[in-house]
């Protein structure tokens, strides 16, 4: 399954969870694994809190600090800051699914990560089985 994300910032938080979920009731798969991928260069998925919004405004201010737009690169397009974001964030997360459920923790939410936008983007769902 393929899922649009429409971003409005350079840089945002998009919760995704809602959507995976979704993609793994309609698999029908029971027991296994769900593996997000994100096909761009500038942009990332990963997991983390989702209860409290501050916490990915946090992650992303650190990313600035720590690769700021400005920064001395070499990239001529401007987003190379995205580039290594992107890297840094991670391309993939996998999710073990249980009776029909996504594993998560109580606080635990997956996120579309943006560090190039406002963008439509893509992000790749799959639902593996659990082999036996």
């Amino acid at each position: 399954m393929r899922l649009e994300v429409h971003t409005r910032e350079r840089q945002e938080f998009v919760d995704v969870t809602r959507e995976v979920a979704r993609a793994v009731e309609e698999s029908g798969e029971k027991d296994g694994v769900v593996v997000v991928f994100c096909p761009h260069t500038t942009a990332g998925v990963t997991i983390n809190e989702h209860a409290d919004p501050d916490v990915a405004e946090d992650i992303l201010t650190w990313l600035g600090r720590t690769c700021p737009r400005g920064g001395d690169w070499r990239h001529c397009e401007g987003n190379s800051d995205g580039h290594v974001k992107a890297t840094l964030v991670g391309s993939s997360v996998t999710v073990p699914v249980s009776s029909g459920q996504m594993q998560l923790g109580t606080w635990q939410g997956i996120f579309f990560c943006e560090f190039d936008g406002p963008r439509s983007r893509k992000l790749e769902v799959r639902v593996l089985p659990e082999r036996d």
